[in-house]
Protein backbone atom coordinates (compact mmCIF):
# COMPACT_ATOMS: atom_id res chain seq x y z
CA UNK A 1 0.00 0.00 0.00
CA UNK A 2 1.31 3.53 -1.02
CA UNK A 3 1.73 5.92 2.02
CA UNK A 4 1.26 9.28 1.95
CA UNK A 5 3.08 11.39 4.73
CA UNK A 6 2.13 15.40 4.37
CA UNK A 7 4.77 17.63 6.54
CA UNK A 8 3.58 21.33 6.93
CA UNK A 9 4.75 23.79 8.69
CA UNK A 10 5.17 28.21 8.26
CA UNK A 11 8.25 29.36 6.66
CA UNK A 12 11.27 28.29 7.85
CA UNK A 13 10.04 26.28 10.79
CA UNK A 14 12.58 23.37 9.61
CA UNK A 15 10.48 20.80 7.66
CA UNK A 16 13.45 20.07 5.22
CA UNK A 17 15.81 19.52 8.42
CA UNK A 18 13.26 17.07 9.52
CA UNK A 19 12.63 15.46 6.27
CA UNK A 20 16.45 14.82 6.16
CA UNK A 21 16.46 13.36 9.84
CA UNK A 22 13.88 10.93 8.69
CA UNK A 23 15.51 9.93 5.31
CA UNK A 24 18.48 8.86 7.56
CA UNK A 25 16.55 6.80 10.20
CA UNK A 26 13.59 5.92 10.19
CA UNK A 27 13.05 6.10 6.34
CA UNK A 28 16.31 5.20 5.08
CA UNK A 29 16.46 2.20 2.26
CA UNK A 30 12.10 2.89 1.55
CA UNK A 31 11.46 4.00 -2.36
CA UNK A 32 10.37 7.36 -1.51
CA UNK A 33 9.35 10.12 -4.12
CA UNK A 34 9.69 13.92 -2.22
CA UNK A 35 7.49 16.54 -3.87
CA UNK A 36 7.96 19.81 -2.47
CA UNK A 37 6.27 22.88 -3.73
CA UNK A 38 8.08 26.34 -3.36
CA UNK A 39 6.29 29.50 -2.93
CA UNK A 40 7.95 31.56 -5.89
CA UNK A 41 9.57 30.72 -9.20
CA UNK A 42 13.33 29.63 -7.83
CA UNK A 43 13.39 26.07 -6.07
CA UNK A 44 15.99 25.73 -3.73
CA UNK A 45 15.40 22.74 -1.11
CA UNK A 46 15.93 20.23 -3.56
CA UNK A 47 19.71 21.00 -3.98
CA UNK A 48 19.52 20.58 0.28
CA UNK A 49 17.53 17.16 -0.51
CA UNK A 50 19.46 15.82 -3.41
CA UNK A 51 22.11 13.65 -2.24
CA UNK A 52 19.73 11.94 -0.05
CA UNK A 53 19.19 9.46 -2.68
CA UNK A 54 15.46 10.63 -3.10
CA UNK A 55 13.98 11.77 -6.55
CA UNK A 56 12.28 15.35 -5.85
CA UNK A 57 9.31 16.35 -8.05
CA UNK A 58 9.27 20.27 -7.51
CA UNK A 59 6.63 22.72 -8.24
CA UNK A 60 7.30 25.80 -8.88
CA UNK A 61 4.47 28.04 -10.02
CA UNK A 62 2.47 28.60 -7.51
CA UNK A 63 1.64 27.24 -3.99
CA UNK A 64 -0.75 24.12 -3.49
CA UNK A 65 -3.37 25.49 -1.80
CA UNK A 66 -3.99 28.08 -4.69
CA UNK A 67 -3.13 27.31 -8.70
CA UNK A 68 -1.58 24.03 -8.13
CA UNK A 69 -4.39 22.05 -7.17
CA UNK A 70 -5.25 20.70 -10.72
CA UNK A 71 -1.95 19.94 -11.46
CA UNK A 72 -1.06 18.50 -8.58
CA UNK A 73 -3.25 15.79 -9.16
CA UNK A 74 -2.43 15.17 -12.00
CA UNK A 75 1.43 14.84 -10.85
CA UNK A 76 0.69 12.79 -7.84
CA UNK A 77 -0.75 10.06 -10.38
CA UNK A 78 2.24 11.08 -12.33
CA UNK A 79 4.78 10.09 -9.82
CA UNK A 80 2.23 6.86 -8.55
CA UNK A 81 2.35 5.35 -12.27
CA UNK A 82 6.09 6.70 -13.09
CA UNK A 83 8.00 5.70 -10.10
CA UNK A 84 5.96 2.69 -8.47
CA UNK A 85 6.68 4.41 -4.80
CA UNK A 86 6.57 2.86 -1.38
CA UNK A 87 6.15 6.22 0.22
CA UNK A 88 5.39 9.85 -1.15
CA UNK A 89 6.03 12.60 1.12
CA UNK A 90 4.44 16.05 0.48
CA UNK A 91 6.29 19.20 1.72
CA UNK A 92 4.26 22.09 0.85
CA UNK A 93 5.32 25.86 0.95
CA UNK A 94 5.27 27.45 3.70
CA UNK A 95 2.57 29.87 3.29
CA UNK A 96 0.13 27.16 2.22
CA UNK A 97 -2.93 25.84 4.07
CA UNK A 98 -2.64 22.25 5.22
CA UNK A 99 -6.71 21.94 4.78
CA UNK A 100 -6.28 23.18 1.23
CA UNK A 101 -2.83 20.31 1.02
CA UNK A 102 -5.52 17.99 2.34
CA UNK A 103 -8.45 18.43 0.05
CA UNK A 104 -5.69 18.05 -3.08
CA UNK A 105 -4.44 14.87 -1.95
CA UNK A 106 -8.06 13.39 -1.15
CA UNK A 107 -8.72 14.46 -4.93
CA UNK A 108 -6.30 12.60 -6.72
CA UNK A 109 -7.72 9.55 -5.41
CA UNK A 110 -4.85 7.15 -5.76
CA UNK A 111 -5.57 3.34 -5.71
CA UNK A 112 -4.23 1.12 -2.70
CA UNK A 113 -2.82 4.67 -0.71
CA UNK A 114 -3.19 5.97 2.77
CA UNK A 115 -2.12 9.13 4.54
CA UNK A 116 0.21 7.65 6.90
CA UNK A 117 0.82 11.30 8.54
CA UNK A 118 -0.51 14.97 8.77
CA UNK A 119 2.34 16.69 10.34
CA UNK A 120 2.92 20.45 11.72
CA UNK A 121 6.06 21.70 12.55
CA UNK A 122 5.76 24.90 14.48
CA UNK A 123 8.83 27.25 15.27
CA UNK A 124 8.35 27.62 19.13
CA UNK A 125 10.77 30.65 19.21
CA UNK A 126 8.63 32.42 16.43
CA UNK A 127 5.40 30.92 17.26
CA UNK A 128 3.59 34.58 19.01
CA UNK A 129 5.28 36.24 16.33
CA UNK A 130 3.48 33.96 13.57
CA UNK A 131 0.31 34.13 15.53
CA UNK A 132 -0.03 37.86 15.42
CA UNK A 133 0.72 38.69 11.65
CA UNK A 134 -0.10 35.51 9.75
CA UNK A 135 -2.84 33.86 11.63
CA UNK A 136 -5.07 32.93 9.27
CA UNK A 137 -2.51 30.63 7.56
CA UNK A 138 -0.62 29.66 10.83
CA UNK A 139 -3.23 28.64 12.69
CA UNK A 140 -4.76 26.26 10.13
CA UNK A 141 -1.59 24.51 9.43
CA UNK A 142 -1.76 23.35 13.53
CA UNK A 143 -5.80 22.73 13.40
CA UNK A 144 -5.37 20.38 10.82
CA UNK A 145 -2.66 18.23 11.49
CA UNK A 146 -2.80 15.02 13.96
CA UNK A 147 0.81 15.35 15.08
CA UNK A 148 2.65 18.64 15.32
CA UNK A 149 6.32 18.71 15.97
CA UNK A 150 8.50 22.06 18.02
CA UNK A 151 11.09 23.10 16.18
CA UNK A 152 13.92 25.44 17.83
CA UNK A 153 13.16 24.10 21.34
CA UNK A 154 16.86 23.69 22.24
CA UNK A 155 17.74 26.53 24.87
CA UNK A 156 14.73 28.50 24.61
CA UNK A 157 13.22 29.98 27.51
CA UNK A 158 10.70 28.25 29.49
CA UNK A 159 7.88 30.69 29.56
CA UNK A 160 8.23 31.14 25.61
CA UNK A 161 7.72 26.88 25.37
CA UNK A 162 4.90 27.45 27.73
CA UNK A 163 2.98 29.89 25.56
CA UNK A 164 4.12 27.88 22.04
CA UNK A 165 2.70 24.72 24.13
CA UNK A 166 -0.54 26.23 25.10
CA UNK A 167 -1.28 27.59 21.93
CA UNK A 168 -0.93 24.43 19.93
CA UNK A 169 -3.07 22.96 22.32
CA UNK A 170 -5.54 25.86 22.33
CA UNK A 171 -6.12 24.93 18.68
CA UNK A 172 -5.96 21.55 18.35
CA UNK A 173 -6.21 19.71 21.64
CA UNK A 174 -6.49 16.33 20.13
CA UNK A 175 -2.37 16.51 18.22
CA UNK A 176 0.53 14.74 19.44
CA UNK A 177 2.62 17.45 20.20
CA UNK A 178 6.60 16.89 19.93
CA UNK A 179 8.42 18.68 22.85
CA UNK A 180 11.60 17.82 23.14
CA UNK A 181 14.70 19.03 21.22
CA UNK A 182 15.23 16.91 17.79
CA UNK A 183 18.95 16.46 18.86
CA UNK A 184 18.01 14.30 21.32
CA UNK A 185 15.64 12.42 19.51
CA UNK A 186 16.36 9.58 17.28
CA UNK A 187 14.57 9.90 13.60
CA UNK A 188 12.39 6.82 14.65
CA UNK A 189 10.89 8.33 17.49
CA UNK A 190 9.78 11.36 16.05
CA UNK A 191 8.62 9.29 13.03
CA UNK A 192 6.57 7.40 15.45
CA UNK A 193 5.10 10.05 17.22
CA UNK A 194 4.29 10.94 14.00
CA UNK A 195 2.06 8.29 12.35
CA UNK A 196 0.96 6.89 15.89
CA UNK A 197 -2.61 8.59 15.27
CA UNK A 198 -4.53 5.07 15.36
CA UNK A 199 -7.65 6.64 14.30
CA UNK A 200 -6.18 8.92 11.87
CA UNK A 201 -7.40 6.44 8.66
CA UNK A 202 -10.68 5.31 10.02
CA UNK A 203 -11.54 8.89 11.06
CA UNK A 204 -11.12 10.62 7.15
CA UNK A 205 -12.93 6.82 6.03
CA UNK A 206 -15.31 7.61 8.49
CA UNK A 207 -15.73 11.41 7.18
CA UNK A 208 -15.99 9.93 3.49
CA UNK A 209 -19.43 7.51 4.68
CA UNK A 210 -20.95 10.52 6.19
CA UNK A 211 -20.35 12.69 3.32
CA UNK A 212 -18.60 15.02 5.60
CA UNK A 213 -16.38 17.27 3.96
CA UNK A 214 -12.73 16.68 5.83
CA UNK A 215 -11.89 20.32 5.19
CA UNK A 216 -14.76 22.64 6.30
CA UNK A 217 -16.40 19.86 8.12
CA UNK A 218 -19.59 20.88 6.68
CA UNK A 219 -22.11 17.79 4.81
CA UNK A 220 -21.86 17.58 0.81
CA UNK A 221 -23.83 15.41 -1.39
CA UNK A 222 -21.90 13.98 -4.10
CA UNK A 223 -22.38 16.64 -6.72
CA UNK A 224 -20.93 19.21 -4.39
CA UNK A 225 -17.36 17.70 -4.78
CA UNK A 226 -17.57 19.27 -8.61
CA UNK A 227 -16.71 22.41 -6.82
CA UNK A 228 -13.75 21.70 -4.79
CA UNK A 229 -15.28 22.32 -1.51
CA UNK A 230 -14.26 25.73 -2.59
CA UNK A 231 -16.99 27.38 -0.20
CA UNK A 232 -17.10 30.20 -2.09
CA UNK A 233 -19.27 32.09 0.54
CA UNK A 234 -16.26 32.23 2.44
CA UNK A 235 -14.57 34.73 0.08
CA UNK A 236 -14.67 38.68 -0.49
CA UNK A 237 -14.63 39.62 -3.30
CA UNK A 238 -12.50 42.94 -4.67
CA UNK A 239 -13.97 46.04 -2.48
CA UNK A 240 -16.13 44.06 -0.31
CA UNK A 241 -15.80 44.83 4.11
CA UNK A 242 -14.48 42.24 6.21
CA UNK A 243 -15.94 41.94 9.63
CA UNK A 244 -13.57 44.37 10.89
CA UNK A 245 -14.51 46.95 8.69
CA UNK A 246 -11.32 47.45 6.92
CA UNK A 247 -11.63 47.68 2.70
CA UNK A 248 -9.80 44.93 1.04
CA UNK A 249 -8.53 46.20 -1.94
CA UNK A 250 -5.30 44.25 -2.67
CA UNK A 251 -2.79 47.60 -2.73
CA UNK A 252 -4.47 47.98 1.11
CA UNK A 253 -3.54 44.11 2.33
CA UNK A 254 -0.62 44.86 4.14
CA UNK A 255 -2.12 48.11 5.97
CA UNK A 256 -3.89 48.60 9.51
CA UNK A 257 -1.20 46.02 10.66
CA UNK A 258 -1.81 48.04 14.39
CA UNK A 259 -5.36 46.80 14.46
CA UNK A 260 -5.79 44.67 17.36
CA UNK A 261 -9.31 42.95 19.19
CA UNK A 262 -9.56 41.18 22.21
CA UNK A 263 -12.13 38.32 21.00
CA UNK A 264 -10.99 38.19 17.11
CA UNK A 265 -7.96 37.05 15.14
CA UNK A 266 -5.49 38.46 12.52
CA UNK A 267 -5.41 36.85 9.00
CA UNK A 268 -1.85 37.51 6.76
CA UNK A 269 -2.46 40.55 5.38
CA UNK A 270 -2.39 42.23 9.27
CA UNK A 271 -6.17 42.47 9.17
CA UNK A 272 -7.89 42.14 12.04
CA UNK A 273 -10.68 39.37 11.63
CA UNK A 274 -13.50 38.38 14.55
CA UNK A 275 -14.50 34.43 13.98
CA UNK A 276 -16.33 34.27 10.95
CA UNK A 277 -15.38 32.35 7.95
CA UNK A 278 -12.57 34.44 5.96
CA UNK A 279 -10.19 32.80 3.38
CA UNK A 280 -7.24 34.77 1.64
CA UNK A 281 -4.83 32.87 -0.41
CA UNK A 282 -1.23 32.52 0.04
CA UNK A 283 -0.56 34.80 -3.40
CA UNK A 284 -2.71 37.41 -2.04
CA UNK A 285 -0.93 38.21 1.03
CA UNK A 286 2.81 36.95 0.16
CA UNK A 287 5.29 37.58 -2.67
CA UNK A 288 8.43 36.36 -3.00
CA UNK A 289 11.82 36.96 -5.03
CA UNK A 290 13.91 34.71 -6.59
CA UNK A 291 17.01 35.08 -8.48
CA UNK A 292 19.55 32.75 -10.48
CA UNK A 293 23.20 34.32 -10.27
CA UNK A 294 26.80 33.67 -11.16
CA UNK A 295 27.46 36.40 -8.34
CA UNK A 296 30.56 35.31 -6.01
CA UNK A 297 30.58 35.68 -2.27
CA UNK A 298 32.25 35.18 0.86
CA UNK A 299 30.00 33.27 3.99
CA UNK A 300 31.01 36.60 5.56
CA UNK A 301 29.54 38.61 3.17
CA UNK A 302 26.48 36.19 3.02
CA UNK A 303 26.04 37.17 6.46
CA UNK A 304 26.33 40.73 6.50
CA UNK A 305 23.38 40.50 3.55
CA UNK A 306 21.06 38.29 5.44
CA UNK A 307 21.10 40.23 8.74
CA UNK A 308 20.27 43.68 6.61
CA UNK A 309 16.82 41.45 5.85
CA UNK A 310 15.64 42.20 9.56
CA UNK A 311 16.04 46.28 8.15
CA UNK A 312 12.15 46.78 7.48
CA UNK A 313 13.19 49.17 4.26
CA UNK A 314 13.20 45.54 2.30
CA UNK A 315 9.85 44.87 3.22
CA UNK A 316 8.54 42.00 5.92
CA UNK A 317 11.16 39.10 4.85
CA UNK A 318 9.92 35.87 6.61
CA UNK A 319 12.68 33.90 4.82
CA UNK A 320 15.43 33.61 2.12
CA UNK A 321 17.33 31.12 1.25
CA UNK A 322 19.89 29.95 -1.22
CA UNK A 323 22.75 28.23 -2.76
CA UNK A 324 25.58 30.31 -3.80
CA UNK A 325 29.38 30.02 -5.58
CA UNK A 326 32.04 31.40 -3.19
CA UNK A 327 34.98 33.28 -4.08
CA UNK A 328 37.52 30.13 -3.02
CA UNK A 329 35.02 27.64 -4.97
CA UNK A 330 32.98 26.72 -2.71
CA UNK A 331 29.34 26.39 -2.61
CA UNK A 332 27.86 28.95 0.05
CA UNK A 333 24.40 27.54 1.23
CA UNK A 334 22.12 30.01 3.61
CA UNK A 335 18.92 30.23 5.29
CA UNK A 336 17.16 32.91 7.08
CA UNK A 337 14.35 33.75 9.01
CA UNK A 338 13.67 36.71 11.21
CA UNK A 339 16.77 37.66 13.25
CA UNK A 340 17.93 34.13 12.97
CA UNK A 341 21.13 33.40 10.22
CA UNK A 342 22.27 30.05 9.04
CA UNK A 343 25.21 30.09 6.83
CA UNK A 344 27.47 27.20 5.57
CA UNK A 345 29.77 25.42 3.01
CA UNK A 346 27.45 22.43 1.04
CA UNK A 347 27.29 20.81 -2.30
CA UNK A 348 27.60 22.79 -5.91
CA UNK A 349 25.18 23.37 -7.94
CA UNK A 350 24.82 24.07 -11.53
CA UNK A 351 23.73 27.69 -11.20
CA UNK A 352 23.63 29.60 -8.12
CA UNK A 353 19.84 30.70 -6.76
CA UNK A 354 18.44 32.87 -4.38
CA UNK A 355 14.91 32.97 -2.65
CA UNK A 356 13.07 35.56 -0.94
CA UNK A 357 9.74 35.58 0.81
CA UNK A 358 8.07 37.85 2.70
CA UNK A 359 5.60 40.80 2.47
CA UNK A 360 5.29 44.37 0.47
CA UNK A 361 8.87 42.78 -0.68
CA UNK A 362 11.19 46.03 -2.82
CA UNK A 363 12.91 43.70 -5.42
CA UNK A 364 14.84 46.71 -6.71
CA UNK A 365 16.85 47.55 -3.22
CA UNK A 366 16.77 43.49 -2.46
CA UNK A 367 18.70 43.30 -6.39
CA UNK A 368 21.00 45.51 -4.98
CA UNK A 369 21.91 44.18 -1.52
CA UNK A 370 22.47 40.93 -3.09
CA UNK A 371 24.51 43.22 -6.10
CA UNK A 372 23.08 41.12 -8.73
CA UNK A 373 23.51 43.06 -11.90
Amino acid sequence: MLKIDIISGFLGAGKTTLIKKLLSSALKGQKIVLIENEFGDIGIDGGFLKEAGVQINEMNSGCICCSLVGDFKKALNQVYQEYKPERIIIEPSGVGKLSDVLKAVLSAELPDSQISSLTAVVDAKKCKMYMKNFGEFYKNQIEQAKCVVLSHTTGIDADKLQFCLDTVKGLNEHAVIVTTPWEELKGEQIFDAMTNVSSLNAQMKALEEEEVCPVCGGHHHHHDHDHEHEHEHHDHEHGEECSCGHHHDHEHEHEHEHHHREHGEECGCGHHHDHEHHHHHADEVFTSWGKETTCKYTVEKIKSILSSLDNKEYGTILRAKGIVGGENGEWIHFDYVPEEVDVRVGSSEVIGRICVIGCDIDEEKLTMLFGIK
